[in-house]
């Protein structure tokens, strides 16, 4: 068995009964004799289960997160006065994950389920892994989202951002298909999604009504 594919054996294994049955349920022996493999070959590649866990989400967020700021480059660079368009950036952080997260052939669907159970597990270890490691990426999104809404303050676009993440993470770990046709679908989803997001983030608030119109509380 060649050493590329032994690792990704391993995470495929991982990535499975992880999400069948929690990062806390799952055993590393659980997980070899899943693969087929001894543990030192578990070891060998990732030293530990915990870098293990890691491994499994770097090997979905790490080639999400490189798409989703290869589009924003693109939305920025066709902006001719630098304040990149606010629908084209929400399209570059939304449908890049759509996209993975129905896509059977990478294994989107499984890493779905296991995105929706550690949600849930609120494992303290690995949300700050996640964020040490992606943080970056909402940061600059969040620096693009600020230019294109002036108006809004850094509090409103943060909690508003956050309420756009729990969104997409809820259509990308529990919208399943009606239908066959599957791509159509994802367009539609995709498009319904940015829809909403961009609405939610452009919405006035009574107090911004309020200084609109020159009262002040």
């Amino acid at each position: 068995m060649a050493t590329t594919n032994t690792r990704e054996i391993i995470l495929s294994a991982a990535e499975g009964l992880f999400a069948d049955h929690g990062l806390a349920g799952t055993s590393l022996r659980g997980i070899t004799t899943h693969a087929g493999v001894n543990l030192a070959a578990v070891n060998y590649h990732f030293g530990s289960k915990e870098a293990l866990i890691q491994a499994v989400f770097r090997r979905r967020l790490d080639a999400l997160n490189t798409e989703r700021l290869g589009r924003l480059e693109r939305v920025q660079s066709r902006a001719a006065d630098g304040a990149a368009s606010l629908r084209g950036t929400l399209e570059a952080f939304i449908v890049p994950a759509l996209e993975m997260s129905h896509d059977p052939e990478h294994g989107g669907v499984v890493f779905m389920r296991l995105l929706a159970r550690v949600m849930s597990e609120r494992d303290r270890a690995l949300r700050a892994f996640l964020s040490d490691r992606y943080g970056h990426v909402i940061k600059r999104f969040a620096d693009v989202l600020g230019r294109a809404l002036p108006d809004l303050s850094d509090e409103d676009l943060f909690w508003r951002l956050n309420f756009v993440v729990g969104a997409l993470t809820y259509a990308m770990a529990e919208v399943v298909w009606e239908h066959d046709d599957s791509a159509r679908e994802l367009a539609d989803l995709a498009t319904r999604l940015v829809d909403f997001a961009e609405a939610g983030l452009t919405s006035v608030t009574p107090a911004q009504s309020r200084i609109s119109a020159g009262v002040v509380a």
